[in-house]
């Protein structure tokens, strides 16, 4: 096959080349790690990894398996997903408490350990929090408003901008100072 059979037939050199490049410094493997794993010479990934040479499937199939990648992976690399959730959006969870709106952004996908949160408080009752599972860590950025975020014997007071982490296995709050307090609310799962 020619290079530009191969950009005919879908699977441009260009998208392999950097799909090999990418997939290579993932493994944290060197070209002549790879090259000896495939069975193939350390000219011919190299070449394949400038966009030139004539790769086969036999050849990619190879590289794939020395990479630890799906075939497809290197051919049709995944595509970035994109996703928008507008402000108001989102399914919103209240407190019975206090005036707090925990909106769900991102909820933990498989073999990720991490939930986002878009937090909205108005002054009053703080939200207090029981301790979560063992080993969860809260990281809290402040967008707009002030606001006592944190354990529950010593919040920080935040400010627009401030950052704060604790540990989440232990009670701690979210109280607003001023009205329409927002946040940003990242629980990490260990």
């Amino acid at each position: 096959m020619t290079g530009e059979d191969s950009r005919r037939n879908g699977a441009p050199l260009d998208v392999i080349a950097a799909s090999l490049r990418r997939e290579r410094r993932r493994a944290g493997l060197s070209l002549a790690e790879v090259a000896r794993r495939a069975g193939v010479a350390k000219s011919t990934l190299s070449q394949l990894e400038a966009g030139v040479g004539n790769p086969s499937v036999e050849t990619l199939w190879a590289l794939g398996v020395a990479l630890d990648v799906p075939f497809s992976r290197l051919v049709d690399p995944p595509r970035p997903a994109v996703q928008v959730i507008r402000a108001g959006e989102g399914p919103a969870i209240h407190s019975e408490r206090a005036d707090y709106v925990a909106t769900l952004l991102s909820a933990c996908p498989p073999q990720a350990r991490r939930d986002l949160y878009l937090i909205s408080v108005q002054p009053g009752a703080a939200r207090e929090s029981a301790p979560h599972m063992p080993g969860v860590v809260e990281h809290v950025v402040l967008s707009t408003g002030r606001a006592l975020v944190g354990l529950a014997d010593e919040p920080t007071e935040l400010a627009p901008g401030d950052y704060v982490a604790y540990p989440g296995d232990v009670a701690h709050v979210f109280q607003a100072l001023e009205p329409n307090t927002l946040a940003v609310l990242l629980s990490e799962h260990t």
